[in-house]
């Protein structure tokens, strides 16, 4: 009887745990069940895809609501104010809340301007930067200054815009004005210092030959190959012959003719525009450059030629086996930024969403079909005069043909019409970049200042933002084609044995489906 009894309540206790384990876990889980097996899994029902068998996922669920997001307005809560002063310098500036401002100069000046130079100027003046000037004895001396102000300060050159920039508490915007000022107009230019610049230099080139990375390679080579001789194609970084004709003379003469204020923004982010044209006033009015009087005469007002050759450079240290092709043509700028970003693509071990590219052209149609190329992404590179869209590509040198013409096939593609979703897919992504870069102060300050020292105004965001809309398969149709006239330019680096020749690349290029001459070898 006692047994009994004792069964009966262990009976009961194990039914009250599993109905308070049961209770408990309802919250989380959707149902359970008593049959078959035992415990809690055998009692959770598990969901499977099988509810919506045939729903895209382009295409909303039924039965979920439809979400309301919120509404804003795409304009920018604070405008961009331009002011020229009476030297002909130009003050803008774009507020921004936060106690931090980024504040810089850019000069009309970068490598395309070194015609009548030495190549390699703009190269020597981005390391010379922020080293002595007629107020601070040494670079050490300027960035303890900075220090102060919890400020950095940075210099960039490209083959069109010289910029040096400074970020820092905004109270400290009177000494980071001056700052730039002597560092713009001041230089000391000692002869340590270019001695030291020169080493600098040639650790640069250097490390850029041995760069398991070839991009940086690549990409002089394809300017070089796109406009031979002439202003964009002019190298960027310093010829290695160069290094020793670099000296304070030749410096100066060339900041003589493109060191003038007519050729430079003050550009600010984060600050009010009032006290920033003080502060202009106050240190970049009536200062004499330390190589005397300006001579704008002098400046090259050359344009872009664009030429279309093929350059190679057959490297036989690149321990990697791999191969890389650029292909370029030309302009119009917004419809081939929105060309750009359908194309996409990158490296064969990418990850991530559509978000990433893995939708585009590149993606779907070359990566994803042939395992064997390491990469293919395309690259766009605009200037005031010209522009280029490249496509990078690297595979084996014994595919090398192969992936030539697969290339060529996609450069040929692009002149069809474009598909609805994937162009609406390429302008939202293009528009959420910009967006999304738009929110950092110094990439603001780098908008500003490059918008208004080639234009002399600035495009806001939402303008941007409605022309990227206004795109259309016809636009993206008609910059193709125009590209496609024009000759191709062609870099390859690396074991260059099965590369197609320079005539055959052109001819698959002006064909209509983009193959490659057939050839017949009676012994390999």
């Amino acid at each position: 009887m006692k047994k009994e009894k004792r069964e009966t309540i262990s009976k009961q206790l194990r039914w009250k745990c599993f109905s308070a384990v049961s209770s408990a876990s309802g919250l989380a889980s959707a149902s359970f069940s008593c049959c078959g097996r035992f415990g809690i899994a055998a009692y959770r029902r598990y969901s499977s895809g099988s509810g919506y068998p045939n729903i895209s996922l382009s295409s909303p669920l039924p039965g979920i609501p439809k979400p309301v997001f919120a509404s804003v307005d795409g304009q920018e809560k604070y405008e961009t104010k331009i002011t020229t002063l009476e030297n002909g310098l130009k003050v803008a500036s774009q507020n921004k809340f936060g106690q931090f401002c980024t504040v810089g100069v850019l000069v009309n000046s970068g490598s395309r301007h070194e015609t009548k130079y030495p190549s390699g100027i703009a190269h020597f003046l981005e390391k010379l930067a922020f080293s002595s000037t007629a107020q601070y004895g040494s670079k050490d001396e300027i960035l303890l200054t900075l220090e102060k102000h919890g400020g950095i300060c940075d210099c960039q050159t490209s083959r069109d815009t010289t910029m040096y920039a400074v970020s820092a508490e905004v109270k400290g915007l009177d000494t980071v004005v001056s700052l730039l000022s002597d560092a713009v107009l001041q230089p000391r230019l000692l002869d340590e210092e270019i001695e030291m610049t020169r080493m600098a230099v040639r650790f640069e080139l250097e490390d850029l030959n041995m760069r398991p990375d070839p991009e940086p390679l690549l990409t002089e080579m394809i300017h070089a190959a796109a406009y031979r001789g002439n202003t964009v194609g002019l190298p960027r970084f310093c010829p290695g012959d160069n290094v020793d004709k670099i000296d304070k003379k030749v410096l100066h003469n060339y900041l003589r003719s493109y060191y003038c204020p007519e050729r430079m923004v003050l550009a600010g982010v984060g600050i009010e525009h009032e006290q920033l044209v003080e502060c202009a006033r106050k240190h970049l009015l009536d200062v004499r450059p330390v190589w005397g009087e300006s001579t704008p005469t002098n400046v090259d007002l050359s344009v872009a030629q664009y030429t279309g050759i093929s350059i190679y450079f057959p490297d036989e240290c690149l321990t990697q086996k791999e191969y890389f092709v650029s292909l370029s043509q030309e302009d119009d700028f917004i419809p081939f930024a929105v060309l750009n970003m359908m194309m996409g693509g990158g490296g064969s071990f990418s990850a991530g969403g559509p978000g990433k590219g893995m939708f585009t052209r590149l993606y779907l149609n070359v990566l994803n079909r042939h395992h064997w190329m390491y990469n293919a992404t395309s690259y766009h590179h605009s200037y005031e005069d010209s522009g280029l869209l490249c496509i990078h590509a690297s595979a084996d040198p014994r595919q090398v043909r192969e992936m030539v013409e697969i290339i060529t096939r996609e450069f040929i593609q692009m002149a069809g019409t474009a598909g609805e979703m994937e162009l609406e897919r390429a302008k939202t992504q293009l528009k959420s970049m910009l967006m999304m870069n738009l929110e950092s102060r110094p990439v603001i300050f780098e908008d500003v200042g490059r918008q208004v020292l080639s234009t002399g105004k600035r495009k806001l965001p939402h303008e941007l933002c409605t022309l990227i809309s206004n795109v259309t398969a016809s636009d993206i149709k008609r910059v193709t084609t125009k590209m496609l006239r024009s000759k191709p330019a062609v870099a390859a680096l690396g074991d260059l044995t099965e590369l197609p020749s320079y005539e055959h690349i052109q001819a698959a290029l002006s064909s209509k489906d983009g193959r490659l001459p057939r050839m017949y070898r009676l012994f390999r």
